[in-house]
């Protein structure tokens, strides 16, 4: 994995010092930035750069904080983001990041509903999937997923060890599914990991 540069590294510790502070207390749950840990931010980039992803969609801006990650891994190979966030407040959070970072560029931010969009996504149109979202929608969602992720991409759903009854019946129905390859990754909050076959 090359170097953060240190300007995306110091905004990415802002944001991270941000996130614990504002999650932290009586926060209303719409209001938290329930961000990534850094050390799934670097096994998404690692993947991401092992894999040569180039189309990423995410569903779950937040802030924008994972996305940076996802921006700085693809960069370099020419790749594009998708990001999908429904609440606005967080989407202009996340609007300012990516310029602060310079990679707006990169990234395609969409303001809401991820089932609406994910009904009209393009079959094969994504190398890579990260679901950090309502964990209660994932399975709903599963066969528009699968039909998105190109043949060889890969699924990755955060919250895996975390908060494992809210994704138990979706990682039953993927473990299930003979065309994936899963593992569990314990990484951060647990990173369900899942592979199409060619």
């Amino acid at each position: 994995m090359s170097k953060l540069p240190d300007s995306l590294n110091s905004l990415l510790s802002e944001l991270e010092r941000f996130g614990e502070e504002n999650d932290h207390g009586d926060t209303p749950r719409g209001s938290k930035m329930l961000n990534i840990t850094r050390d799934t931010g670097e096994f998404l980039a690692a993947l991401i750069r092992a894999t040569g992803t180039r189309s990423i969609l995410e569903v779950g801006a937040s802030n924008g904080y994972s996305t940076l990650w996802l921006a700085f891994a693809t960069q370099p190979l020419g790749g594009h983001i998708t990001t999908l966030e429904r609440s606005a407040a967080k989407v202009a959070m996340a609007r300012q990041n990516y310029e602060r970072a310079g990679l707006q560029g990169l990234i395609t931010l969409m303001e809401g509903d991820a089932g609406e969009f994910l009904s009209n996504a393009d079959s094969g149109s994504a190398d890579l999937i990260f679901l950090d979202s309502n964990r209660a929608d994932y399975l709903a969602w599963w066969p528009h997923l699968k039909r998105i992720l190109r043949p060889g991409g890969t699924v990755v759903v955060d919250n895996a060890t975390s908060h494992p009854e809210e994704v138990a019946g979706f990682v039953a129905v993927v473990n299930a599914d003979e065309a994936f390859t899963t593992a569990l990754v314990p990484v951060g909050k647990g990173e369900f990991v899942a592979v199409k076959a060619l």
